[in-house]
């Protein structure tokens, strides 16, 4: 399935009633799900691969080795400012704009940190605590999802 017509299908789900939207074709299955019943966060998509045929029953297969879990950053010390939204992060308000905290920066409780757009809106993101910008966890432009941290204040 081509880029164009997931386009076209996410959009279809984003401006209608329905909330989730399944197709299978040969190349694969794709399920689109709005999240939110509002419709406040754009579709989350997942395309499965079509499965290779099973081995045959000549050549016995070996046990698959238990997955590995994936390492947990270290934990970060100061309070850790997260994202409330799945969208874009950005560091300033306008494109090539002054951005709104370096680190070693003092910061209030409701003082904005940063936006991140969802659906083509601007939502500022407060500090939320008091304190010194200590890290800056994520880089200007990049995707973030909902409990993202992108910030530790200290």
């Amino acid at each position: 399935m081509d880029l164009r017509k997931l386009k076209t299908l996410i959009d279809l789900v984003s401006e209608s009633n329905i909330s989730e939207l399944e197709i299978t074709e040969a190349e694969g299955k794709v399920r689109i799900v709005k999240a939110g019943a509002a419709g406040t966060a754009p579709p989350m998509m997942a395309y499965a691969m079509p499965q290779a045929a099973p081995p045959s029953a000549e050549a016995p297969r070996a046990p698959a080795p238990a997955a590995a879990e994936p390492s947990a950053p270290p934990a970060e010390t100061g309070k850790v400012v997260t994202s409330p939204m799945v969208g874009t992060f950005y560091r300033s308000s306008s494109p090539g704009g002054k951005p709104l905290v370096e680190i070693g920066q003092a910061v209030k409780e409701n003082e904005p940190v940063c936006i991140i757009e969802a659906m083509k809106i601007m939502n500022e993101i407060e500090a939320g605590h008091a304190g010194t910008v200590s890290k800056i966890l994520v880089e200007n432009g990049q995707p973030v999802e909902f409990g993202q941290p992108l910030f530790v204040i200290e």
